[in-house]
Formats: C-alpha cells, structure tokens, sequence
C-alpha cells in the first residue's frame, strides 16, 4: 500500500512519514505490522478525544442509519446540526449566537472573510505576521510568511499585516479596516500566546475605529488550552470566532459564529452570499455535537491543565530551551532544526508520535487527544527524554 500511496495519491512535502496505519483507538495508532504508536499529535490537533471515541463511533452510526446528505445546507432543518448550534451557543457570550458549519477551518476563515466584508462595506484586512489561517487563495491571503504564499499571487488585495503582540502596530487598524484577523494562539509560528493583555488593546482598537475582530480558534478550540475556547482566558470577546480541527474528534469540519444580525447579512445582496452543500453534514454534525457534549459535561477541560503540569514537569532537559503553548496545546523549542528533527524522527521509531510546527523549525509539536491519560503521558516523555540523552 505504501507504495501505491507514493504513486497515485498527492503529497504535500518530498520525504511524507508514510506509516500504513490499519487501526486507532484511544491513544494509539497502529501500523500493518501491529507495531503501535502513542499519539502525541492527535491528528495535528483534530482528534480532541482520541481514536474511535465509543460515543463519537455511536453517534456517526447512528445517524449514518437515520440520513446522511439530504439538501444543500441552511435549507433543511437537521436536527444534529440544531442541537450543535445551540448547544454551542450556550457555551459563549450572547454576541456570538448563530453559528454556519462548513467543511473544514480554511472555509470557515473565507466565510469569516466574506461576513466581515460584506457586514462593514469596508475592505482591508489586516493579520499577523507569522499567522497560519489555512491554505484557499483567501485564507492564503492572511498567510503572514511570503515564502510560503509569493508562488501563488495574485492573491486578495488589501492586506496588511502587524506583528502579533507589538501594541505600536495596532495604529495601523483605521476606519478603512474591515476585520482583524488574529489566531488566539500563534500556531505555526510556535504556539506564541499573547501578552500583556494585547487581545484586550487589539479589541479596544477595533471598537475605535468600528473594525471586526475575528479570532482564529481552529487549533486552540475545544478544550485543548484548559478553556472550551482560549480567547476565554482572556478578557476579549471576537465578532466573529472561527474554529474547526477538533471540533468532531477527528471528521472533516468547521463552521463561523457571529451574531445573527451580523449573519443575516449573508442573506441579500446577493441572495444566497455564501452557500455549500456538505457543510452541516448531519454525519458530521452528530460527531460535532457527541463532542460538544463530552467535554463540556466531564472534567476533560479541566484535567487539561493538569496534564500540561506534568508535561511541563516531566519535560525538563538541558536540550529543551523552552516549553511553549498552553494547555495540551505545546510546543518545545529545542537549540536547532536538526535536534527538532532528530527528536521526532527517533521518536516514530521508537514507537511515539510527535510532528512540527510550520514555521518555527527548532519546535517538537505535542498536542495530545484531551483523553490521554496520566500513564501514558508519562510513557511519551520518558521516550524524548531517552532520545534526548542519546543525543
């Protein structure tokens, strides 16, 4: 199979992994051989309760035996994506109260896009420096590296970008700013976490010059930083919140909340403003909601910031300059790309999953499910630290 991968399916870097997995549960994932792998990546931040969740599994059988697709969405009233909308709801100030669910973070950030736009009449976006928002031609746009977007241009005018966590740059948010787009946590550049009340000062500027604030919570989302959403460790409330990743533990989603008068904006000129078929798959939808549920009603959020204790306490090496991140959302920062690389490649043969971070290559990415436990964690750090040794 490996080798009809390589041939006929696309990769997206010259040297993919290329492990032939034939099954997951919890915490692992296992090869053809049987070989298994604890998983310190969970899908790069998608699987929030692991592997074949057994309320997660039920939930998609169930409704895959009711109905599947039905109608393009917003047309149809389906009852999995009601109940998730609302649930969702609940759980967030009242500004943010209608939700449109999409396919995957990328669209959900060009449906953000689009909203802010079409709701302010204004035009010019501005993002940060070293941001990932996903890789569509309007997400792209917001890319804060030019490496990684000058071979694709042209791309949507009227960008800018500050550099996350400068408050002298926020003078470049003007009555010409339609939104400002910022991840709550910087997630490619290294998992940089605001500082000095900066979303609070990035929110006051927007009120000033009536732009829209847009937070990118696709990775954080979900309980992953010890809050449902990390903006709530903050005192900073967006317009408009974006999220995806681990939103249905591991299925393909995303979705934009906003206020419904700002959403109904969407609806004339032009009719139909943003539309798509599969987004509020009731599949989809049913996973989303099992999700929802589960780590809003157990301690899972909770025990995520003790797990990142131990991390932390565990994950101490003349080798590891720093620990970024919060919650189960971290990042260690070791002396160079080639250590960075050593670690995550001895790790996989060692049996343990770890990965990179895009733009900050002297970074190891641990973003674990929310359901790992105490053991196993313990387990993992004992394999980087040996690796670590033998260095």
């Amino acid at each position: 199979m490996k080798e009809d991968f390589l041939t006929y399916q696309t990769q997206t870097s010259s040297h993919p992994l290329g492990l032939e997995i034939v099954r997951a549960s919890g915490s692992y994932v296992y090869d053809a051989s049987n070989k298994a792998y604890l998983d310190f990546v969970a899908g790069v931040s998608a699987c929030t309760l692991g592997h074949c969740h057994p309320k997660i599994v039920s939930a998609v059988q169930k409704q895959a035996e009711q109905y599947m697709h039905v109608m393009v969405y917003g047309e149809f009233a389906l009852s999995p994506a009601v109940q998730f909308c609302k649930l969702l709801s609940e759980q967030l100030p009242d500004n943010l109260d209608t939700t449109y669910l999409v396919n995957s973070g990328t669209e959900a950030i060009e449906g953000a896009i689009k909203l802010a736009r079409r709701f302010t009449g204004r035009s010019e976006l501005i993002s940060a420096k070293n941001s990932y928002h996903g890789n569509t031609m309007g997400s792209l746009s917001l890319l804060g590296l030019e490496e990684r977007k000058s071979p694709f241009r042209p791309l949507l005018p009227d960008v800018s970008f500050i550099q996350f966590n400068n408050e002298d740059d926020l003078l470049k948010i003007t009555t010409k700013t339609a939104a400002v787009v910022l991840e709550t946590i910087q997630g490619g550049a290294g998992f940089i976490l605001p500082k000095n009340e900066y979303l609070e000062k990035v929110r006051a500027r927007c009120n000033q010059m009536g732009a829209l604030l847009i937070l990118d919570e696709i990775q954080p989302g979900f309980g992953r930083t010890g809050k449902l959403f990390a903006f709530q460790h903050y005192n900073c409330v967006p317009d408009i919140l974006v999220i995806g990743k681990g939103m249905a533990s591991g299925l393909p989603v995303g979705a934009f909340t906003a206020s419904k008068n700002m959403m109904t904006s969407l609806q004339d000129n032009p009719k139909l403003g943003h539309i798509t078929t599969f987004g509020g798959n009731p599949v989809i939808a049913a996973a989303s909601l099992a999700t929802l549920q589960e780590v809003t009603q157990s301690n899972l959020i909770s025990e995520t910031l003790v797990k990142e204790k131990l991390f932390r306490k565990l994950l101490q090496h003349q080798k590891i300059k720093e620990i970024r991140g919060s919650g189960l959302m971290l990042a260690l920062i070791v002396e160079d790309v080639e250590t960075a690389n050593k670690i995550i490649l001895k790790s996989l043969q060692e049996g343990l999953l770890l990965f990179w971070l895009l733009f900050e290559s002297r970074a190891v990415r641990i973003s674990p499910p929310l359901t790992i436990s105490i053991e196993e964690i313990e387990k993992g750090c004992a394999i980087i630290l040996e690796i670590l040794n033998d260095l």
